[in-house]
């Protein structure tokens, strides 16, 4: 990565593949090399192809195909993630893990091979089938245990501990074990539902295009980028953080893959101009969690909510936008009024890339500009769409020896996107098992019936009790996966409620993601503080406070839904940008506590309400807002100007 000259290269200040090990479940892989090692990325690209056959080009009967799938996810699985971290020796598979490999895969494949005559049974189901069934989701459990973790399994065991113990009717265990199996393994509601569905036919495809995009060298053309042009500004690493995360969040899917992977560079960079440990890791932080909700790819969960609003994706993405940038605004006006409060200066020119030789490389740009074109256009499917940007990945690489995608890269990229996929596959099965509970118990409706109830017709109050629900099961939990659980669970009582459906699923979608900021289990806050050097729980309560508009912004498109181009106009668009904006900037100049100045507690409590006002819809509350926000910009102006150190606000 050239992004400096190399005696001023920043080291990183710790082992950041034992950070990713310890905080993201998914680096925790089996450790294969020499022949070995070359044998399981074959594997892992057989089945990359494997998946991009299918979807682009095979018309097979959808159980079969699912079946097909989740039965390679269930073989990698036990191939690639060792039961627990310290299990760890070199080219080595213990035995119970190969025999959970071929009876978990074979349940799967024994759907796959009697699929027509399992459709055609209806409820008339053997023992024997039972037994299988219950194997086959005991296997994706525990895949899904190695590779996403215990909270997703400890959600769904106390949905099945319901099921079974007050959830059915059914007079006996048997039954009732007999009726989840059949519901949950053998029918489409269950595993076999929408999340599968859509990771086989939508998800898999990007995330190989993610693993060729990040092997012709975009990232490091993003950050080098966002370093030339911000990186001279006062506090410029933290604005360089922000940009480059959210361009970085346009092709990832991972809140701590993001704040590992950038937050190598620009941690250390913002502690060198004068930031201290905790704010460095948590504006990363942050600004890498916000990369879940940059389109196009949205962590994947931007091809689920398509599904479930039965809306085109190009649409999704579009309507994505908005709310994305006034996140990120909110943590670029953060950044740089703490700067400035602490008077620190940007990096010197000797130390910045030079922005005329990266410009020539903006062709490395061509494979995200033809996917949103395509997509956009809906010139192509999804799915071909994403396999031409592949094409155009292969190519671009081909400009810089450095990149050029040989024979052995090419093969690497497959490897993987094939054990990315494994992850998100697995979340997405137990997410369809948790889902299928939900609904074959009714306990959604009884959910949905409570809160109703309980906010009686406030929506303002249904909106909070949900953002709880969703802050609390999202945490250390996937987004794809949580989205999956929201989307069952939450999203519905807001549609009750009188939300439109495509503000409620973005209502639910970005309140599951900050559960990665949020303590106690805010997974990306620890890992950039493992990085920093710093305190966790500081660190996190830090990225909590820079991510206030995810806590704000997802309150007006679900009251105003212009903010997601719904029911309104260019002038509505802009009227509400425009105060969000400014109420954005309000609020997290009242959270940093300066302006101009430093301000007291009743300017910062007036430029809040103020803030809050101009957010919340309405020409009213816009009026007082602006009223609020101008009262506490001419004290701030008067102060400054009194105490003689009125700063360039615009530096």
């Amino acid at each position: 990565m050239a992004l400096f000259k190399k005696k001023n290269k920043p080291e990183a200040p710790m082992d950041l593949e034992a950070v990713m090990k310890k905080y993201d479940q998914e680096s925790n892989v089996r450790v294969w090399e020499g022949k070995p090692r070359i044998a399981v990325n074959c594997v892992l690209a057989a089945f990359s192809l494997f998946c991009l056959y299918v979807t682009l080009f095979a018309s097979w009967l959808e159980e079969l195909r699912l079946t097909t799938f989740v039965a390679w996810i269930v073989f990698l699985g036990f191939l690639v993630f060792p039961a627990k971290k310290s299990h760890q020796k070199v080219n080595h598979i213990p035995w119970y893990d190969i025999l959970a490999m071929v009876l978990g895969t074979a349940a799967f494949l024994y759907f796959s091979f009697n699929a027509v005559t399992i459709i055609q049974q209806g409820t008339r189901f053997a023992p024997y089938q039972i037994v299988i069934g219950i194997v086959g989701i005991l296997a994706l459990a525990e895949v899904c245990r190695r590779s996403v973790g215990l909270p997703i399994l400890i959600v769904a065991g106390c949905f099945l501990a319901y099921a079974l113990i007050a959830g059915l009717s059914n007079p006996t265990l048997w039954g009732k074990l007999n009726y989840i199996v059949r519901y949950l393994f053998y029918s489409k509601e269950g595993i076999l539902s929408t999340p599968i569905n859509v990771c086989s036919k939508f998800i898999v495809v990007f995330i190989i295009f993610g693993a060729f995009l990040e092997r012709s060298g975009i990232a490091d053309f993003f950050i080098n980028v966002a370093n030339s042009i911000l990186g001279g500004l006062s506090g410029g690493p933290a604005k360089v953080a922000v940009v480059a995360s959210a361009l970085l969040g346009m092709v990832s899917g991972s809140s701590v893959a993001n704040t590992v992977g950038s937050g190598s560079v620009t941690i250390p960079l913002m502690k060198k101009t004068g930031y201290d440990s905790e704010f460095a890791a948590a504006t990363e932080a942050s600004a890498s969690t916000g990369g879940q909700i940059m389109p196009p790819i949205m962590g994947a969960a931007a091809f689920l909510m398509a599904d479930y609003v039965q809306l085109p994706y190009g649409q999704i993405a579009l309507k994505a936008i908005l709310p994305a940038v006034l996140y990120f605004a909110g943590i670029f006006v953060a950044v740089h009024l703490e700067a400035k409060k602490l008077g620190l200066r940007g990096l010197s020119r000797e130390e910045l890339p030079r922005l005329r030789p990266l410009l020539k490389k903006v062709y490395l740009l061509l494979p995200l500009v033809l996917l949103v074109y395509l997509v956009s256009t809906s010139t192509r499917s999804i799915q071909y769409a994403a396999a031409i940007a592949i094409v155009a990945a292969i190519f671009v690489s081909l400009f810089d020896k450095n990149t050029r995608m040989t024979p052995k890269r090419l093969l690497e990229a497959l490897a993987a996107g094939g054990q990315g996929t494994i992850t998100v596959a697995a979340a997405c099965g137990i997410a369809g098992v948790i889902a299928g509970t939900i609904t074959m118990t009714g306990l959604a409706n009884m959910l949905i019936n409570g809160i109703v109830t309980l906010a009686g017709n406030q929506v303002l109050i249904a909106l909070f009790l949900t953002m709880i629900c969703c802050i609390v099961l999202g945490m250390g939990v996937p987004t794809t996966a949580t989205y999956c659980i929201m989307a069952a669970t939450c999203a519905p009582i807001l549609i009750r409620m009188g939300v439109p459906a495509i503000a409620a699923h973005f209502f639910v979608f970005y309140f599951g993601i900050v559960a990665d900021l949020t303590p106690p289990v805010a997974l990306a806050a620890y890992a950039g503080a493992a990085i920093a050097q710093g305190n966790p729980m500081k660190t996190a309560i830090t990225a909590t406070k820079l991510a206030v508009a995810a806590f704000i912004v997802p309150y007006v498109f679900a009251l105003n839904p212009a903010m997601l181009f719904v029911d309104t106009n260019i002038v509505g668009v802009i009227t509400i940008s425009l105060t969000s904006f400014v109420g954005i900037f309000a609020v997290s100049a009242s959270l940093e506590g300066y302006l101009k100045t430093d301000m007291p507690w009743y300017e910062r409590f007036v430029c809040c309400v103020g803030g809050l006002m101009l957010i919340f819809p309405g020409v009213t509350t816009d009026v007082i807002g602006v009223a609020m926000v101008a009262l506490v910009f001419v004290m701030q102006l008067a102060a400054a100007k009194k105490s003689g150190t009125l700063p360039n606000l615009a530096e």
